[in-house]
């Protein structure tokens, strides 16, 4: 129990003061110190056993290839990707399907809204909030999406949502489970009492704090004065290991470690413990800030009258970290499993069979053996090179009875089996089996089984959304209220949107992204489903319906794309629609009949050139055959009847060609006479 002799008293001025160090002296926030670090060393021991197991499974995630003297030295050290590819799966389909295009956030509306001011309320908070996201906040999307990737593996980090006066707008950053440290055994992060937050600041950042007057004055500290600690313990070693970066030298570069605690602790002596943020130096135990962790006295229920009255009954918190979750952890903990915890053993055992049949092997392909004394050669190590021949002093048959190869068996089937069935049951696990990982399950598996097995397989992936996208809801419910807080009233924002927007509602606030969707394709089937419904159904908001198939389908632009049917002429009569289908059937028809007469005379002008073009050929091979061995009068007459045979029959194909080409040209031209007749006793009859 923390004893003070300066009692705080909770006044408006205390809720609303940057700094409380001030109010206390420098033997009590010693004290303060020393009983926040021995809290938090309490919360670090509970959750090691979860370090270790998170340390082993980041090392599979990663393949770090860990030393190894056996069978032998430098022998095989193949890390499978189990954890890798399970992870990586994970993050290829739930990326995107989280961040989906430019909108995040929505703002759900519910009941009676006939003046539209609920709609267009929603509008504005969903195009602001979404544009603090992705453009305001720069760092989000990357952090979100190392977010996913980082919980698919640990299986639990966190958001720490808040104001920043230095940027001037909310952050939402990501923040590691190894870098907050809870009690294990918390129940959740609401109701843990105790949360340090591991923050190192850099020299500057220190000075800036004290300077802008935000934290205690250290700049004359031994601990700020001289180079900083490195942190050194087996985590970090072993954390520098993966990363393949040597620890760096301690200088005037290296940053401070600083914890802030979110504690509550009875500062005001009434026996009621408070929710107060405490930052202090890790290695020194120096406290350089201390504020409260609620807004107002708003926040105060006090009791209202009797011999207690005005003592405190209970102070609502401000939260700032937001848990996300992989898999619940089975024994309860706070802190959950991923990839790495419920693949490690399988993943462990496969590298341990790889290792075993490459190891196999090697002994198999370049075992030495036995030599006796009758072989005569030159001791040490003999290496030999393709046509290489060595001379020796012993006859062929001496050296057969002399060398004796070491027995190696071969690698063992019953090994590969082994690990074949425990690569699929480790598929089976993570959900990447063959089907979901796209590869083709077989050429004779009809497309309705391939979907359910796709679904089926996507079912573990649901549920792990559906974790992801409670964590975002109450992420963005954090926003939303700082925005009721620091939001400028007369000043809108994109969107439109003001403080006014943001003072109630919180909890209608929500991801855009779906649950129940988990790819692409589905998004579009259900989207495509709904257009198809409005335009058979009545009552559907057709447009609605529309543009949300070409959101599905990720079309840009689609206000210019599709702006609506409002303002258009209306549909046709189905009346009068048939019966100018009807009317164009029979128009068709005519131009049908018209272009089969024309074909069939073409068809047979067309043959009668084909045979006279024969004729041709025929006349022309005999013209240059009686040319050829002319040598009388009646052979040069025979050549020159020849010639005039040919002169005929290029005169019937030219008349032919241009035959053709006058019935297709008549044909065309009483193609469009019909159509003109059509239109003609059509404008009659409704005349």
């Amino acid at each position: 129990m923390l004893e003070l002799d300066t009692k705080l008293s909770l006044t408006p001025a205390t809720i609303e003061s940057s700094n409380l160090c001030g109010y206390f002296t420098d033997d009590e926030l010693a004290r303060i110190g020393t009983h926040c670090w021995e809290g938090y060393e309490q919360d670090e021991q509970s959750r090691q056993h979860w370090l270790k197991r998170n340390e082993a499974g980041m090392d599979l995630a990663l393949q770090i290839q860990k030393t190894k003297t056996f069978p032998w030295a430098d022998c095989a050290n193949v890390a499978f990707p189990l954890v890798t590819i399970a992870a990586m799966q994970f993050h290829a389909r739930a990326y995107p399907a989280i961040v989906n295009g430019n909108r995040i956030v929505k703002y759900e509306t519910f009941g009676a809204d006939p003046k539209g001011e609920l709609s267009a309320r929603g509008e504005r908070v969903s195009t602001h909030m979404s544009w603090q996201l992705l453009y305001q906040d720069v760092p989000w999307e990357e952090q979100e999406d190392k977010a996913i990737l980082n919980v698919s593996i640990v299986g639990t980090n966190f958001k720490k949502t808040y104001y920043s006066p230095s940027l001037g707008h909310n952050v939402s950053e990501l923040v590691l489970a190894k870098d907050l440290t809870l009690n294990y055994w918390a129940k959740s992060v609401e109701a843990c009492p105790r949360k340090t937050h591991h923050i190192p600041k850099f020299r500057n950042e220190v000075h800036e704090n004290v300077m802008r007057g935000i934290w205690r004055d250290c700049l004359e500290e031994g601990w700020y004065t001289s180079a900083p600690q490195v942190n050194t313990t087996t985590q970090k070693q072993e954390q520098d290991n993966r990363q393949g970066i040597a620890p760096p030298r301690p200088d005037h570069t290296t940053s401070f470690p600083f914890l802030e605690q979110h504690v509550d602790l009875d500062l005001d002596g009434d026996g009621y413990a408070e929710p107060y943020i405490i930052t202090f130096e890790k290695g020194s135990k120096y406290v350089v800030r201390i504020v409260t962790r609620f807004d107002s006295e708003s926040a105060i229920e006090r009791i209202a009258q009797g011999p207690r009255k005005g003592r405190i009954i209970r102070i609502k918190p401000v939260e700032y970290f937001t848990k996300k979750t992989f898999i619940p952890s089975p024994d309860g903990g706070i802190y959950d499993i991923g990839f790495g915890v419920f693949l490690g053993p399988l993943n462990e055992a496969v590298n341990s069979l790889v290792n075993m049949l490459l190891d196999a092997g090697t002994m198999q392909t370049t075992a030495g053996g036995f030599l006796a004394r009758g072989a005569k050669i030159r001791g040490g190590v003999q290496g030999f090179s393709p046509f290489e021949w060595k001379r020796v002093d012993a006859t062929g048959d001496d050296l057969r009875k002399s060398i004796f190869p070491l027995p190696v068996n071969a690698p063992s089937d019953v090994l590969f089996q082994l690990l074949s069935l425990l690569i699929n049951y480790a598929s089976r696990v993570a959900g990447t089996t063959d089907i979901t990982v796209g590869e083709n399950p077989g050429q004779n598996t009809p497309a309705q089984t391939t979907q359910t097995m796709v679904e089926m397989g996507q079912k573990i992936y649901t549920a792990i959304f559906k974790r992801i996208w409670r964590a975002s809801k109450e992420e963005f419910r954090k926003l939303f209220r700082l925005n009721g807080l620091y939001l400028p009233l007369d000043r809108p924002g994109p969107g439109g949107a003001t403080r006014m927007d943001y003072l109630s509602g919180d909890d209608m606030i929500a991801p855009v992204a779906d649950p129940n969707v988990t790819s692409d394709s589905m998004r579009v089937q259900l989207a495509g489903a709904v257009a198809t419904r409005a335009q058979a159904v009545p009552g559907y908001n057709r447009d609605a319906a529309e543009r949300k198939l070409l959101q599905a389908l990720k079309v840009e632009n689609i206000q210019e794309v599709f702006p609506g049917t409002e303002g258009q002429p209306p549909a046709k009569d189905p009346k009068v629609a048939l019966q100018e289908v009807k009317e164009q059937g029979s128009t068709q028809r005519l131009q049908m009949e018209l272009q089969a007469r024309a074909q069939e005379f073409i068809t047979e002008l067309m043959e009668e050139q084909r045979l006279n073009n024969a004729k041709i050929m025929q006349l022309q091979a005999a013209a240059a055959e009686s040319a050829a061995n002319a040598q009388s009068e009646q052979q040069y007459a025979q050549v020159a009847a020849v010639n005039a045979q040919l002169t005929l029959a290029k005169t019937r194909s030219d008349e032919l060609t241009n035959r053709i080409n006058a019935v297709l040209k008549a044909a065309e031209i009483q193609s469009k006479h019909a159509i003109g007749m059509k239109a003609a006793e059509k404008k009659g009859a409704a005349e």
